[in-house]
Formats: C-alpha cells, sequence, structure tokens
C-alpha cells in the first residue's frame, strides 16, 4: 500500500526538476538564407546612403558653380556699365576762339554729365580747361580758367553740388592736336572732363 504514493511522489519531484531547470524547446539557430537577407539589406542601405552623398555633393557643386558664374556675369555687366558711364562722363566739350560759352551742341553733353552725376552722388570730377596756341600763357590760362568754371556753372546750375567739382587750367601747354591750323586750334580749344573719386562702379543714370 506505501509503493504507490511513494512513486507518485518521485514522479512529481522529476516533473519539477524538470520544470525548474527550463525544460522546452530551445529556438531553432538563425538560417544561413536568413543570414543572407540580412546582409543584403545593410548592403542596399549603404549603397543608397553613398547614391544619397554623392547626389547632394554633386548639388551643391551645382550651385557653387552657379553663385561663381551669376557673381562674373554681374561683375563683367559693372564693368561694362562703368565702361560706358566713365567714356560719357570724359566727352570733351569745345569752345569758338577766344570765347569761355557753353555751345548748344555741348550743352546737350553737359546735361549728360549732369545725370551721371546725379545718379552716382559719390563720384567727383576735375574739369580742365585748354586753349589753342595763339595768345600770351598769361592770357590762355586765364582764358583757359574762364572756360573750366563755365562748364561747372552749367552743371551746378542743373543742381550738381558745387563741392563735387574741381576746375583746373593748362592754357597751350597740353595740346592734343599737334597743328597750326584752324582744324588743330578748334580741337585744342576744350574742356576736359576726369574722375577724381567715386568712378569704380559706376551707375548709368
Amino acid at each position: 500500500m506505501r509503493r504507490l504514493p511513494l512513486l507518485v511522489l518521485v514522479g512529481l519531484t522529476a516533473a519539477a526538476a524538470a520544470v525548474g531547470c527550463g525544460g522546452g524547446t530551445p529556438p531553432p539557430p538563425p538560417t544561413p538564407e536568413s543570414n543572407l537577407d540580412s546582409i543584403a539589406e545593410a548592403e542596399r542601405a549603404e549603397a543608397e546612403r553613398r547614391a544619397r552623398e554623392e547626389a547632394e555633393r554633386r548639388a551643391r557643386e551645382e550651385a557653387e558653380r552657379l553663385a561663381r558664374q551669376r557673381l562674373a556675369d554681374s561683375l563683367a555687366a559693372a564693368g561694362r556699365t562703368t565702361e560706358a558711364v566713365g567714356t560719357l562722363l570724359a566727352t570733351t566739350i569745345h569752345f569758338d576762339f577766344d570765347k569761355a560759352n557753353i555751345r548748344p551742341d555741348d550743352a546737350a553733353v553737359l546735361d549728360q554729365k549732369v545725370a551721371i552725376l546725379q545718379a552716382n552722388p559719390n563720384l567727383r570730377i576735375r574739369i580742365a580747361g585748354h586753349c589753342d596756341e595763339r595768345g600770351s600763357d598769361e592770357y590762355n590760362l586765364a582764358l583757359g580758367n574762364r572756360r573750366a568754371t563755365s562748364a561747372k556753372q552749367y552743371l551746378v546750375s542743373h543742381g550738381v553740388d558745387p563741392s563735387r567739382i574741381e576746375t583746373a587750367s593748362y592754357g597751350e601747354e597740353r595740346p592734343i592736336a599737334p597743328g597750326h591750323d584752324e582744324d588743330s586750334w578748334a580741337r585744342n580749344r576744350r574742356d576736359e572732363f576726369e574722375t577724381t573719386f567715386g568712378g569704380d562702379n559706376l551707375r548709368q543714370p
């Protein structure tokens, strides 16, 4: 009669020991196929990352190239504008023999200079009066001064600040035509215009 309970007790003890030792089916080890899938996925992710980085690098380089091109175009346009405006500003005007009054055709040239000076408020100029070879040195220096002053007064009367304009006279000392005839004398009776400040980046009127 005592053998049956003893067998039951032994069976229960064995079952408890099996549970306490973590009994059960262990998880299967990873298969080679799953390892290959993981490697392929990692390689795809790396390839995509490199492709994105390459696309971003090319986009940056293209943006930098376009920015450099725009800057170069802007500088070239500014250079052309400055050159064209500077040419207009340097245009000479001429005078009749022994006269210092502004001729009608030269008034139009001075009107262009007024517009340029108004469009470039930092610009300063010098007007130099010249004469032909006839007359004494002293007389021609005085006449050249009257011619430069006449042009300055015209500009000032059209709204240009007089402090932006210097005047000088060279009399007959700096002829541009070396001849001794009426054509050469007419070319030498002139006012020349020179930029003294602010001529590096001229704007068009």
